[in-house]
């Protein structure tokens, strides 16, 4: 959404809260939570001027004149607008379709980092992706993939070039570098990592960190190159070793992590200063959009456990535009202020009636009352997933001339988190295969982005579903397409049918489609409405879980198995990789 800036709006501005010049809106008898002097301040009025605050006091009646629209708020509490300052919106639904269910719950600007449809699509596919959402009436911001490669000696993800990345810094709504999250690329001063760092504090940009497991002189060293916030603390302990060492903290709620509740209980029994700490969500799922919303379920998380509403409100706003430097036109309401505006009937259920942005009512009574255009898709972005063959049941033979075989097993202990495994498994005709009894079923990463048909099949166990086969397009951040089958007839069925579909999941029993989730951008945003697409994410984890799998959200499975951040075995199409040791490993013990 562009914004006026200050500089051109001081004269009107000032003529407007003077009463020589008139208001556009003025929003009487409001409650005021001021989040600069830590009250609540009765029967203010704001008088607002295209899409900046101009007056914030007891009597606007000088700035109402006959075009004024004035808006009765009847005592009703008005807060600045919610921000998350670190989302990945590049999964699942549409920007637009986001976007609408943003406002609804008072989320006015996102800072997303578009670090997948990156790993998919290049450059070309950040600036696609900037253009989708430059036109809705909500404020999204972005950073540079700072996680690109995520490990260069395994990694095939598409990346930026140094000049890719300062053309994209030259673009407004950009504004940094996104998450470094493997920071031993930056305690071991990998070349390329330390020069995007260098080169993005030079132009003035703002860099988000990824810590999950540094402590000390590792942490030290993060920090000092340039790298001030971290959403990966995980409870109270590892918030104040950041906050120690002057770091921001984006404590997480959101569908991969909900860390709230071993975090905001000691910030408070321990009355830590709150003015670095801020709320994001990392990235949430439709059906937790749904069930719980964005910010407004952190305010409302933390007020449930007792911190003032005053305080969990200026976390939720204030605090992330001080972070990014833009606190002169956001995080509060203000004279000269943009008039992002939310307006509650209470503080406890913190679900807004009323949602201005930039002055302009975009929701009334739990409705958006503003058309939000439709993402206009082109359709080069549509055509992403080449696999460069048609599978059949030999691309996920594991040869063997022995009658059994030691297998290297990747073992799920979460839908995130594996183990190294191993498994004597039966032969037949040559072929090594899964065991439904021991609950081993084979797994397969392809090559889905440059169409060279190449492939990794190894075993995974703890899956647990009675079906054919699952497959994905979608895996943080590579990319590969994901198979996990208990036959290679369904495999090579699911791989074919995510190659015509171009990109998305899809659950298979003896050649038939049992469920399906169509992602046809890039391989994994859905083009269909926020409703639609509810549905069809919602039914993939319930045919699962029906079918016995083992875990609560068994669609994170085929997207975290190549992550190379996380511990222990991952899978990639050219290799099952040790990520500790940084080693491939061999899939049979011949």
């Amino acid at each position: 959404m562009k914004a006026s800036s200050l500089a051109s709006m001081i004269l009107s501005l000032n003529a407007v809260a003077m009463g020589e010049n008139k208001a556009d809106v003025v929003l009487k008898n409001c409650r005021l939570v001021n989040v600069y002097s830590r009250e609540i301040i009765p029967q203010i009025h704001v008088a607002i001027k295209k899409d900046r605050i101009a007056y914030v006091g007891k009597d606007a009646s000088h700035t109402v004149g006959e075009k004024t629209s004035v808006i009765d708020l009847q005592d009703k509490y008005i807060t600045p607008g919610f921000v998350d300052p670190h989302i990945h919106i590049d999964q699942y639904v549409l920007p637009s379709e986001f976007a609408k269910k943003s406002l609804l719950s008072g989320t006015t600007t996102l800072f997303a980092d578009p670090i997948d449809i990156v790993s998919v699509c290049g450059y070309k596919g950040f600036k696609e992706f900037v253009k989708m959402t430059q036109s809705l009436p909500i404020r999204i911001y972005h950073v540079i993939p700072g996680g690109l490669p995520v490990d260069r000696k395994f990694s095939h993800a598409r990346t930026l070039t140094k000049n890719e990345e300062n053309k994209g810094l030259d673009i407004e709504s950009v504004v940094g570098l996104g998450e470094v999250f493997s920071w031993t690329k930056v305690t071991t001063r990998d070349p390329h990592t330390i020069a995007s760092i260098s080169n993005v504090l030079k132009n003035n940009g703002i860099i988000n960190g990824h810590t999950a497991g540094a402590s000390d002189k590792k942490l030290n060293a993060y920090i000092a190159s340039g790298i001030f916030s971290c959403h990966e603390p995980i409870d109270y302990d590892q918030v104040l070793e950041r906050l120690r060492l002057g770091m921001w903290v984006m404590m997480r709620e959101g569908s991969i992590r909900r860390d709230l509740d071993k975090i905001l209980p000691n910030v408070l029994s321990h009355k830590t200063y709150l003015d670095r700490l801020m709320f994001c969500t990392d990235g949430v799922s439709p059906k937790d959009i749904v069930e719980y919303g964005l910010i407004d379920h952190c305010i409302r998380k933390a007020i449930s456990v007792g911190m003032d509403p005053i305080d969990a409100i200026t976390i939720g706003s204030k605090n992330s535009f001080e972070y990014y430097g833009m606190s002169k036109d956001l995080g509060a309401i203000a004279p000269g202020k943009l008039a992002d505006i939310l307006v509650f009937d209470d503080l406890e259920k913190i679900k807004p009636n009323k949602v201005f942005v930039g002055g302009k009512l975009m929701v009334a009574h739990n409705s958006l009352v503003m058309d939000i255009p439709k993402t206009v898709i082109p359709k080069w972005i549509k055509k992403t997933v080449r696999t460069g063959t048609k599978f059949g049941e030999k691309d996920f033979v594991i040869r063997s001339k022995e009658t059994t075989a030691q297998a290297l097993v990747i073992r799920l202990d979460t839908e995130i988190i594996t183990k190294l495994d191993q498994e004597d498994l039966q032969v037949r005709d040559g072929n090594v295969v899964a065991s439904p009894d021991k609950d081993v079923w084979k797994v397969a990463a392809i090559d889905r982005t440059y169409g060279t048909g190449k492939k990794t099949v190894a075993f995974l166990r703890n899956f647990g579903a009675d079906i054919g086969a699952f497959g994905c397009t979608q895996s943080f951040h590579e990319n590969d397409m994901i198979i996990i089958g208990s036959n290679e007839k369904d495999m090579a069925f699911v791989a074919n049918s995510l190659t015509k579909m171009q990109g998305g999941m899809v659950v298979a029993k003896n050649g038939n489609i049992v469920s399906k989730f169509s992602l046809p951008l890039a391989g994994l945003i859905s083009s269909l409405s926020f409703e639609k697409t509810l549905d069809e994410y919602s039914s993939i984890d319930s045919k699962l879980v029906e079918s016995g799998c083992k875990f609560k959200n068994p669609h994170l499975i085929p997207m975290f198995l190549p992550f190379l951040a996380l511990p222990e075995i991952r899978i990639l199409y050219t290799g099952v990789v040790d990520v500790k040791n940084r080693i491939y490993l061999k899939i049979l013990n011949r």
